[in-house]
Order: C-alpha cells, then structure tokens, then sequence
C-alpha cells in the first residue's frame, strides 16, 4: 500500500502513514445517561491512578449534546487507543458509566492548530 501522510500540520514526530496502520484516529463517545459528577470522578481516579493523560492521547474534548454526554478525542493509534481502553473500561463501570455502543473510530487527514 502506497504511504500517504495523514495529519501533514502535526511536527514530523507525530505524523502516521495509513500504510503501516499507525494513523491518527478520532475517537467519538456517546454515553446518554452521564453525569458532569460521574465524568469528574473518572478524570480524578485516572489521574489519581497516574492513567491521566495516558500515552498516545493527543487531544480530549467532553460536552453535553442533545441531552448526551459525549467525548472527542484524537490519539496518534489505534493500538494506543485500544490499550487505553483496556485500564479504561473497568474505572467507567465502577463510576456507573454505560457508553451507547463502540466508539466511532474515524481516521484524520489533518489537524490544524493555532
């Protein structure tokens, strides 16, 4: 598979090739019964935990949509996302925290920042 640069603003250090499957990814939450309190206490055990900001995480946006509560975030893999989620997981569960389904995963083409 021919290389192809895949966040061509980010430092070189950072930029992915689709072709070894190391691309930047988006990864998009949706959890419908989420609380700000329920979310606060899983960034404090996290951090408490010496997780937060785990490797690979290069952005993480939360916010109320539509009644929801949703999470964004840009990591430099899939592999480091995945991982991540594994030590996630359990911390959510012990919050009382349900995502509605898999995240939505979307590779980036580009980031720019100011």
């Amino acid at each position: 598979m021919k290389e192809a640069i895949v966040a061509n603003t980010m430092p070189e250090s950072r930029t992915r090739t689709v072709g070894d499957r190391r691309a930047t990814v988006l990864a998009r939450f949706t959890a419908p019964k989420v609380t700000t309190e329920q979310y606060d206490e899983t960034i404090r055990r996290l951090e408490g935990s010496g997780e937060w900001p785990p490797d690979g995480l290069a952005y993480h946006v939360a916010f109320s949509s539509e009644g929801k509560f949703r999470v964004s975030e840009i990591w430099d893999s899939r592999e480091q996302f995945d991982a991540f989620g594994q030590r996630l997981m359990p911390v959510l569960s012990d919050v009382g925290i349900e995502l509605s389904g898999e995240p939505e995963m979307l590779e980036v083409h580009n980031i720019i920042q100011r």
